[in-house]
């Protein structure tokens, strides 16, 4: 097939920024790429970092960017605002979107793939575009509260799921669903495979020390305020939180009211509270790697749960709370807490693993080999095998 791709018009692609749906594609491209599945092209915001990436060799792959970096450029978006009153996303996304559809006219294409944007089906609909429309969606952004829903789902042919949660919330639409496919999301586990822990002395840790790790923004529904408040409840010799992460996606350029929350939350245990600020994910293994037990306490319905995957690959023991789709990650091989009454919860787990090493030690292998399900290469896998469920239209 002939695919062209929307991105979220935020974030390049390759995921020289980052962003988790980013790097995602990154990881069906390549498999693309080297298994020369189909004729595909991105549309992306440009960044300088993608001029030289390995990806621009590819001979199926194709990446068309929309400068967003000069002064005309901004002066033209700025425009683009004065003169479209209306969108269904920010004039930022919208600009890019306007451009990026502009593009696809002077092309054939047999599909076109919205990244975790399901509205820009409405602009495809309402410029008549032939292309059969399918959706990647890694958020709760398509159920029956939605703005336009009706529109977005009945303009989509086939919405490809990072959990069967968000399946579920898309089918509060349509009682006969058949639109719907779940595909659970990888890492590169590999990764997390081969890193080699950091010594605990860069963390201001000891070898004694009972660690248990937070990695994640700092976000109120993230529960790490829980957790914190979990911790104030205990009496375990030795017991440390690496609290691995930034309120944002990036290096924070002064401390959010929620990240000040928590400094003032755990005053009184600051011996045994550590926070990092923010670490590049590439040495996310290893620091995850200094702990013992990995906690998740996401306080809302978690649409897949990353963090979850990647504490499995690192070969931890999990701690985690029944939120969205997390338990379709770890079921049968975690801790799961119900979020009501949750700082109790967690206390008690927190104390249960402590006080088991065999059952830590046998919750490590059994998570660490449920981890091989969520590699890059069975998530794009799975994902080119999703997209086999749409009929172009030269097929019918």
């Amino acid at each position: 097939m002939k695919i062209a791709i929307l991105t979220s018009g935020i974030l390049p692609v390759p995921a020289v920024k980052g962003g988790a749906v980013e790097n995602l594609m990154d990881f069906y491209l390549a498999y693309n790429d080297k298994h020369r599945l189909h004729d595909i092209t991105v549309y992306s915001v440009w960044h300088p970092d993608v001029a030289q990436h390995p990806a621009q060799q590819s001979e199926v792959n194709r990446y068309i960017y929309l400068r967003v970096d000069t002064i005309w450029a901004k002066l033209k978006k700025r425009l683009f605002k004065w003169t479209h009153s209306e969108g269904y996303y920010h004039y930022t996304i919208e600009y890019y979107l306007d451009w990026a559809l502009r593009q696809i006219n002077r092309q054939q294409f047999d599909v076109v793939i919205t990244e975790n944007r399901p509205g820009y089906a409405l602009q495809l609909m309402r410029q008549g575009h032939q292309q059969v429309v399918v959706c990647h969606q890694e958020n709760d952004y398509v159920n029956v509260t939605t703005p336009q829903h009706r529109q977005i789902y009945d303009s989509t042919a086939l919405f490809i799921n990072t959990s069967d949660y968000i399946t579920r919330c898309v089918r509060t639409i349509s009682d006969t669903d058949t639109k719907c496919v779940t595909v659970l999301n990888g890492i590169d586990v590999e990764r997390f495979y081969q890193a080699c822990p950091l010594p605990r002395s860069a963390a201001g840790l000891h070898d004694e020390d009972f660690v248990l790790v937070f990695s994640g923004r700092l976000v109120e529904e993230k529960g790490i305020l829980e957790l914190i408040q979990a911790i104030k409840t205990l009496s375990i010799p030795h017991l440390k939180l690496l609290i691995i992460g930034a309120s944002f996606y990036g290096q924070d350029m002064k401390k959010s009211p929620f990240v000040k929350r928590l400094e003032d939350e755990s005053e009184s245990v600051k011996d045994q509270v550590v926070f990092t600020g923010f670490v590049p994910y590439g040495q996310i293994p290893s620091y995850l790697k200094m702990a013992d037990v990995a906690v998740v306490p996401s306080m809302w319905e978690e649409p897949f749960g990353l963090t979850v995957a990647e504490a499995m690959a690192a070969g931890l023991p999990l701690i985690t709370t029944r939120s969205g789709g997390i338990p379709e990650i770890c079921e049968g091989v975690a801790e799961i807490v119900d979020r009501e009454n949750v700082v109790a919860h967690l206390a008690d787990a927190i104390k249960g693993l402590y006080d088991d090493t065999a059952r830590r030690r046998t919750m490590a292998e059994a998570a660490l080999e449920r981890s091989k399900l969520f590699s890059k290469e069975a998530f794009a896998r799975n994902y080119f095998h999703a997209l086999g469920n749409v009929r172009v239209k030269n097929e019918e």
